[in-house]
């Protein structure tokens, strides 16, 4: 597949938009017209320049408010158009985007418009241009793909054909199964762009809160496959408004939005495979190129990467800093044991059961604790490191002595360390061994006792709102986590943006947070804590253990306990131990959630869960509760440093 990107989805000036694409690998960009406007760079530089860097032209754009239009305005854009033939006839370019008129549209009338672009296209011809007729899904007269396309059949002129748009289509939920019917030929570009799913004007939706491929809620797969199956062999280009895109390392956006088409490419050739044997309403057996039972070569090849499974499981959980203290502290008094120090690196091993913690020391001085590295369970890690590289994941070393387990590491678009471990079924891990360094367990505290059983239930990571979108497309396509619906927590800085990416068992449960940046005065503190969540089988009881140990726990207002009285008519006793050890509690028709929060170290703290039925959730109607316990206790200077 030939892959393609405007260049208004990216920051920065044309030349640094033109070189990030060129490093990313893209085989082609498309010229929005604003850029070449506003640049130094003139035609001809910029046709060698695109030379140089080994990208092709493929599009020039927009132009619009061309048809449906009286003589004399007709007459004036005809003359703008020939203006455009001939810069692109500097710039090297043979397709212009082409859009249904918007603004000075006043005639709607189809045998009008099919001679206004017949015209067009004769010009066009001229200077050996081709014209793609997109239909924005805001256009006054036209604004369906198939409208747009009953008019390019009408002119019949081999220099006009249709730009097929997935935003245009999919916005307005048009179905995509009849772009089949379109011969192969009339369809001169293909743009992608995916997007949530929102309740508001479909201009602004488009101008504001595209994405790329993977980071929304379109089905771009079955719009790609139906593309492919009309016979269409060109570039598939992104054309992404975005304001975040357009404020972020245009680099690093690149990246992602290659990203993004490697992950469509591989989706719509599953989808393909799945939907080998059906047919477009409507269309001949002897026709469709899916006639024939099984997979079939498209002129378009859509190549796959190498298969994974998803997560079985967490392995570990990594906490770096450089005065681990305070965790120690932390995680002697919640019940894990001090397994020992590893033999050639500067960190410990602390576990409980299959929950393993991870405090690494190699850190720079006075770096307050954080979360660093995540290791999951997978079937074949060297398979599963290889599909991240292609996904453009950058490869994390690892410096390892001969006798050392070798871990396949990728790094996340926050900079957390992803580690690919190969699993047990039993759930133990080979690595631990390399721990056998004892020394003295936390001072004042009594060792637990062996046999306590917990699991990493979820890992809670905030994620810098810049790169919030990146991160969901990220552990979709590398680690094959399934992103569900998104919520939106209050807390009392403002709304905190909650992504949940799942296995299909729950065995691995990753939160996602954008959240806003907390004020104190004129300076900004720690935007939001990140924290590891542990399931225990009876949290009352590992509560009460860990209050006698001295655990600080998270202090939880009497009002809460009032308002859940009130809402579950819970048995008093059983309220009472809730209040008692500051545990919280929710209730569905699945099942039961409890839970309890530690006090924050430096930007980490520490969550015990108990699931008792079904329950799927992570006790939601709570988050508000400990948002504002947080900020009081940040506000207040109450955070452990």
């Amino acid at each position: 597949m030939r892959t393609g990107i405007a260049t208004v989805c990216l920051s920065g000036t044309l030349k640094e938009k033109m070189q990030a694409c060129a490093i990313a690998g893209f085989d082609g960009i498309e010229i929005f017209e604003q850029d070449l406007v506003t640049s130094p760079l003139s035609p001809e530089d910029v046709r060698k320049m695109a030379a140089d860097l080994g990208l092709g032209l493929d599009l020039y754009q927009p132009f619009r408010d061309f048809d449906s239009v009286s003589e004399d305005i007709l007459q004036e854009n005809l003359r703008r158009a020939d203006a455009k033939f001939k810069l692109m006839s500097r710039l090297g370019m043979d397709t212009i985007l082409v859009c249904t008129n918007v603004g000075t549209a006043t005639i709607d009338d189809d045998d009008l418009r099919t001679e206004q672009l017949s015209r067009l296209a004769e010009l066009a011809g001229d200077h050996g241009v081709k014209v793609a007729y997109e239909a924005l899904a805001w256009g006054k007269y036209v604004n369906d793909y198939e409208h747009a396309h009953r008019l390019v059949d009408a002119v019949d002129h081999p220099n006009l054909g249709t730009c097929l748009d997935s935003f245009h289509i999919l916005s307005r939920d048009w179905d995509t199964a009849p772009i089949e019917a379109i011969k192969p030929e009339k369809i001169f570009f293909v743009q992608v762009a995916d997007a949530p799913k929102l309740s508001m004007d479909v201009l602004s939706w488009s101008r504001h809160y595209r994405v790329f491929p993977g980071e929304g809620q379109f089905e771009l797969a079955k719009f790609m496959g139906h593309v492919a199956r009309a016979g269409y062999s060109g570039p598939v280009s992104l054309e992404v408004f975005n304001d975040v895109f357009r404020q972020s390392d245009v680099e690093r956006t690149a990246v992602d939005a290659m990203r993004s088409l490697i992950w469509l490419e591989e989706q719509s050739a599953k989808w393909l495979d799945a939907n080998a044997a059906s047919l477009a309403p409507g269309a001949a057996s002897g026709d469709s190129p899916a006639n024939a039972a099984g997979r079939r070569r498209y002129p378009m090849e859509l190549a796959t990467l190498p298969k994974v499974a998803e997560p079985a499981g967490f392995n570990f959980a990594e906490v770096k800093t450089d005065e681990p203290a305070q965790l120690e502290t932390l995680l002697g008094q919640l019940g894990f044991e001090f397994d020992g120090r590893h033999r050639t690196k500067d960190v410990q091993l602390w576990s409980m059961g299959q929950a393993r913690v991870i405090i690494n020391e190699q850190a720079p001085s006075h770096s307050e604790p954080a979360i660093a590295a995540l290791g999951f369970d997978v079937d074949s890690p060297v398979i599963a490191s290889a599909r991240a590289q292609q996904l453009k994941a950058p490869v994390v070393p690892r410096k390892v002595q001969a006798d050392e387990e070798v871990f396949q590491g990728i790094a996340a678009p926050d900079s957390t360390e992803i580690f690919l471990c190969q699993g047990s079924p039993d759930g133990t891990a080979a690595w631990t061994s390399e721990f056998g360094q004892p020394r003295e367990f936390g001072e004042g505290l009594e060792h637990p006792s062996a046999g306590a059983q917990a699991v990493i239930d979820h890992v809670n990571l905030a994620q810098p709102w810049q790169h919030f979108d990146e991160a969901v497309l990220f552990y979709t396509s590398a680690l094959a986590l399934e992103p569900q619906p998104f919520a939106e927590v209050p807390s009392p800085s403002g709304l905190v943006r909650s992504q949940v990416m799942v296995t299909s068992n729950r065995a691995v449960r990753l939160v996602l947070n954008l959240a806003p940046v907390i004020q104190q005065g004129n300076r900004a503190l720690k935007s939001y804590q990140e924290h590891i969540a542990f399931a225990v089988d009876d949290l009352v009881a590992t509560a009460r253990a860990a209050q006698a140990r001295g655990l600080d726990f998270l202090q939880i207002p009497a009002n809460y306990y009032e308002d859940l009285d009130a809402r579950f008519a819970l048995d008093p006793a059983f309220l009472a131990t809730l209040k008692e050890l500051n545990l919280l509690y929710d209730r569905d028709a699945n099942g039961e959630f409890l839970h309890f929060y530690t006090a924050t170290v430096g930007s980490v703290f520490f969550e015990m869960v108990e699931r008792r039925g079904n329950y799927d959730g992570y006790g939601a109607p709570n988050a508000p509760v400990r948002h504002a316990v947080q900020y009081d206790s940040l506000h207040a200077g109450h955070v452990h440093r």
